[in-house]
C-alpha cells in the first residue's frame, strides 16, 4: 500500500464519514450546515485526489480499490442520513435507485474484470455528470436550511433529482458495454449444458 497524497486524500474521506454523520445528528446549532460543509470538503478531495493521482503518476492499486468505495460509502451513508430525516417517499425512491445503481454497477464491474472486460464499463462522461449532481444535491439537502433566500434544501433535491436520471442513464451505458459479454457468457453456459 503507497501512503501518497492521493490515497491520502482518498483516506481523509472515509475518516470525514463518522464526523459528518455526528455532525448531523448533533444537537449544536447550525449542525446540519457544518455537516453539508464537511461533506462538500470530502466531496471535493474526490475530484483532487484523481488529478493528483494522474498528475503526479500516483496512480495504485490501492488507491484504484479505495477511491470508488469510498465515493459509494460516503453518498450511501448520507443518504441513508437523510431518507431517515426527511421520511417521504419520493426520497426515498431516489436513495433506492442511487444505492441499487451503484450496487448494480460494482458488481458488473466487478464480473467484467473476472473476464478481462473492465476497461468496457469504465467510467463515462454521464457517470461524471451524475456524481457531480449527486455531490451538489447531497451537500445541498445535507445544509437544509435557506441561504439567502435561496431554497438550499428544494435546490439540492433538484439536483438528486437529475442525479438519478443520469444514475440511471449511466447505467443503461454501462449495461449497453456489457451486454455483448452477458449475452457471449449466456450462450456459452447454453452450450455447456
Amino acid at each position: 500500500m503507497k501512503f501518497n497524497l492521493a490515497n491520502i486524500l482518498t483516506l481523509f474521506r472515509i475518516a470525514a464519514i463518522p464526523i459528518i454523520v455526528i455532525s448531523f445528528y448533533s444537537q449544536m446549532p447550525n449542525a446540519r450546515p457544518i455537516a453539508a460543509i464537511l461533506f462538500g470538503i470530502a466531496a471535493v478531495t474526490d475530484l483532487i485526489d484523481g488529478w493528483v493521482a494522474r498528475r503526479y503518476g500516483q496512480t495504485s492499486r490501492f488507491g484504484e480499490f479505495l477511491d470508488p468505495v469510498a465515493d459509494k460509502l460516503m453518498v450511501s451513508i448520507v443518504l441513508v442520513m437523510l431518507v431517515q430525516a426527511e421520511a417521504r417517499w419520493f426520497e426515498d425512491v431516489i436513495a433506492m435507485i442511487i444505492i441499487g445503481r451503484e450496487i448494480t454497477i460494482s458488481a458488473l464491474r466487478e464480473w467484467m474484470a473476472t473476464i478481462g472486460e473492465r476497461a468496457n464499463v469504465r467510467v463515462s462522461v454521464a457517470g461524471k455528470i451524475k456524481t457531480t449532481l449527486q455531490m451538489f444535491g447531497i451537500a445541498f439537502m445535507v445544509y437544509k436550511n435557506d441561504l439567502f433566500g435561496i431554497p438550499v434544501y428544494k435546490l439540492g433535491f433538484v439536483l438528486l433529482v437529475l442525479a438519478a436520471i443520469m444514475t440511471l442513464w449511466s447505467m443503461v451505458i454501462y449495461l449497453r458495454a456489457a451486454w455483448p459479454f452477458i449475452v457471449n457468457d449466456q450462450d456459452s453456459a447454453d452450450e455447456k449444458s
